[in-house]
């Protein structure tokens, strides 16, 4: 039996305000998802919170390199510190976000240990970085960058910290749920990073895609994964709570069949949940789901 570790990591540093004078409200996630029953219903510990600095970009703007950076990187630090903790004694900490930089922490805390992998569940990539700015645009928000940074490429202040950048391998990296067509797919095959669109988990079956897309982060290349599970990556049909709503995503049995495969392998150590932001979830309806697919996986 799993140990498991219900942790808050209710970070909004890495994205943009959602309109101005306002802050995005993803730092509810954590909250909303334990009125859920999410605590109880996993079984799981309680770890308590690891609180995050306060949302205030002060006088950035574009071309300043990524807002908050020094925020982000001290807490990085601070949430990799009891990341690592847990997986120490044992345990395996479900990390309720936030939005995706809480991303870097789990990174962090498994590169001290040794070489993990990340099979992240994502609509997008994460990947926008300097040298692919004329795709991306400029990097800015960490939230959208978590992905470069963690597999080097970037500010050097979160790409490199305690001198242990790379924090992943671009072989060790699974992505999942990317829509098709993505700009970033070819970069992404180009340099290594298995990427496996929603066109493709749909045609060959979300389970049959996780089961391959594992064989290579077993001993003796990893000592395990992590997922980072990202809620854009639902089709806003089912999952309109989210600050990038883009169309043609997963729909809930075949996200729940994915998460539940990668989930209950062995070789996985931990796992986050992020950008799911209550503000725009009134009645709290796809809250519910999201709870719910997150319980399944460890059904």
């Amino acid at each position: 039996m799993r140990s498991l570790v219900l942790l808050d990591a209710p970070s909004n540093l890495g994205l943009r305000p959602p309109a101005p004078g306002t802050v995005p409200g993803v730092y509810k996630l954590a909250g909303a998802l334990r009125e859920q029953g999410l605590l109880q219903r996993l079984g799981a510990r309680e770890g308590g919170v690891v609180v995050p600095p306060r949302y205030d970009r002060g006088e950035w703007k574009e071309g300043d390199g990524v807002f908050h950076a020094d925020a982000i990187a001290a807490y990085t630090v601070t949430l990799a510190d009891r990341i690592e903790a847990h997986l120490r004694d044992g345990e395996f900490p479900v990390v309720l976000g936030g939005d995706c930089s809480i991303q870097l922490g789990a990174a962090l805390a498994m590169r001290r240990l040794g070489r993990y992998g990340l099979a992240a569940i994502d609509g997008s990539a994460d990947f926008r970085h300097p040298g692919n700015e004329a795709v991306n645009g400029p990097v800015g928000a960490a939230g959208g960058e978590e992905l470069a940074l963690s597999t080097g490429r970037g500010q050097g202040a979160l790409s490199d910290l305690e001198g242990l950048g790379p924090y992943l391998r671009e072989e060790d990296v699974r992505l999942f749920g990317l829509r098709d067509g993505d700009e970033d797919l070819p970069e992404l095959r180009a340099v290594g990073i298995a990427a496996h669109t929603v066109g493709e988990i749909r045609e060959r079956g979300a389970g049959a895609v996780a089961r391959a897309a594992l064989d290579g982060l077993h001993p003796p290349e990893t000592a395990g994964f992590w997922i980072h599970l990202d809620a854009d990556v639902l089709d806003p049909s089912v999952m309109p709570a989210v600050d990038s709503p883009d169309p043609g995503g997963l729909l809930p049995g075949e996200l729940g069949e994915l998460l539940g495969e990668l989930a209950r392998s062995p070789r996985c150590v931990g796992l986050n949940v992020t950008i799911y932001d209550p503000d725009l979830d009134p009645d709290a309806r796809a809250g519910a789901l999201l709870a719910e697919l997150v319980v399944g996986a460890f059904a």
